[in-house]
């Protein structure tokens, strides 16, 4: 499975910044074809993004962002990569198992079958009681995140997030939703973007609560926030070390349920909690 801390999305009609963003230290970049380009800018974003794919370096793994399924526009994406085949695609507006076997049949069609998929799975109002399917789609995603934009649209609210930077009730449930169902399906649960790029503070402060709710990556947006994201999402030593002493002392107390640990009982849970995070930062 990916590292996934850092996405940092980049505009495809901008191959300027698509090279400056291989060296913003990110774990992956998005190719956007979506909402970062004008409808008069398609063609050209499509033919940047399949030559930076086909002549680029890959030090980190390269994602596009189609356009939406209903749009039509997604077949046209697909067919422009041609033989440049990114690592995954970000599928916006998705809605759950319909949209995975939907551009399944495209990417087909298209000569790219089994690529990773990343859904943006809460940007329509159906999509929100979509999210338990990815657990049946789990082989085919590399994560699931959500978006706070699109959905306030769909439902004629007039804001998401609070001005303090938290989100409203509605949109927190969705936040937590799209949580659990990342982690019903074993993937990496992404927070969505901090649109505030200047406000490292605040950012600061979102990627934190993120990575203590259990998300274990974030979308960015601008190449300033990806230290910021990275060291959120980054254990420090001493948590890594916490967690390999936690597996030791079960590990040498085979089929105890409750162990001590330096006068502390632990049991099953900060076991599993241990290992999913040596899992996620090690490897071990």
């Amino acid at each position: 499975m990916l590292r996934l801390r850092s996405l940092l999305f980049v505009p495809g009609d901008r191959p300027d910044r698509m090279q400056k963003a291989l060296a913003a230290g990110a774990d992956a970049l998005i190719l956007d074809l979506e909402d970062a380009v004008s409808m008069d800018r398609k063609a050209d974003a499509r033919r940047h993004v399949g030559e930076f794919l086909q002549h680029a370096p890959r030090p980190v793994p390269i994602m596009v962002r189609i356009n939406a399924l209903p749009t039509g526009l997604a077949a046209l994406d697909l067919a422009a990569l041609g033989a440049a085949r990114p690592d995954a695609l970000v599928l916006p507006k998705a809605e759950g198992t319909a949209s995975i076997l939907e551009l399944d049949r495209l990417l087909d069609a298209a000569a790219l079958t089994g690529l990773g998929i990343l859904p943006i799975a809460t940007e329509t109002p159906l999509a929100v009681f979509r999210l338990g399917e990815y657990a049946a789609s789990a082989a085919r995603l590399v994560g699931l995140t959500w978006g706070a934009e699109d959905l306030p649209a769909a439902i004629g609210a007039t804001q998401a997030r609070r001005p303090e930077g938290g989100f409203t009730p509605p949109f927190e449930m969705v936040r937590s939703l799209t949580l659990f169902a990342a982690h019903a399906a074993a993937v990496p649960a992404l927070e969505t973007v901090f649109p505030s790029f200047r406000d490292t503070a605040g950012l600061t402060e979102y990627a934190g609560r993120a990575a203590r709710d259990g998300f274990t990556g974030m979308l960015a947006i601008h190449p300033s926030q990806v230290p910021i994201i990275n060291a959120a999402f980054t254990p420090p030593p001493a948590a890594i070390e916490h967690a390999r002493r936690v597996v030791a002392a079960f590990a040498a107390q085979p089929g105890a349920g409750v162990v001590n640990l330096d006068g502390v009982m632990v049991d099953a849970p900060h076991l599993t909690q241990a290992q999913r995070l040596l899992v996620r930062v090690t490897g071990e």
